[in-house]
């Protein structure tokens, strides 16, 4: 569970990738602009999934047998925010590095969301998948291509 918990802390507001973002553009002149989509794709992809939680309006799991193991910002479930900007942002990473490693943080968010007893499955793919798209999208509109 402390794994759980560290990871839905670094992805709260996706506040790490941007931090991961900001200081990529700071320290690593060559790539500023990859380092920028980083973190276009996080902070865009992240209010996309506040916008559809909106309007989706889905509660988060509740019951006797669930337990909450973090504080979270709304009572909205669909679709998981951690698990749309982790993953819009290990794509990115992943483009800059040239490595799948990062990658292999999206399962993790996502497992960990779920762990903390504050989404359902559907959520956190649904979320991949919203992070997955919007980062194609905001890579495509600054690169072009």
């Amino acid at each position: 569970m402390p794994l759980a918990r560290g990871l839905s802390h670094a992805g709260e507001h996706a506040a790490a990738w941007l931090a991961l973002g900001v200081v990529g553009m700071i320290a690593d002149e060559k790539r500023r602009t990859q380092w920028g989509i980083l973190t276009g794709a996080a902070f865009g992809s992240h209010a996309a999934s506040v916008i559809l939680k909106r309007i989706v309006h889905r509660p988060r799991p509740h019951g006797p047998r669930v337990r909450i193991g973090v504080k979270t910002p709304s009572k909205l479930s669909f679709p998981s925010s951690h698990a749309t900007s982790t993953t819009a942002a290990m794509i990115e990473l992943s483009r800059i590095t040239g490595s799948r490693v990062p990658l292999t943080v999206i399962p993790l968010m996502m497992l960990s969301r779920m762990t903390v007893g504050v989404h359902y499955p559907t959520d956190v793919a649904a979320g991949a998948l919203l992070g997955g798209i919007s980062a194609e999208a905001i890579h495509r509109a600054v690169t072009h291509q």
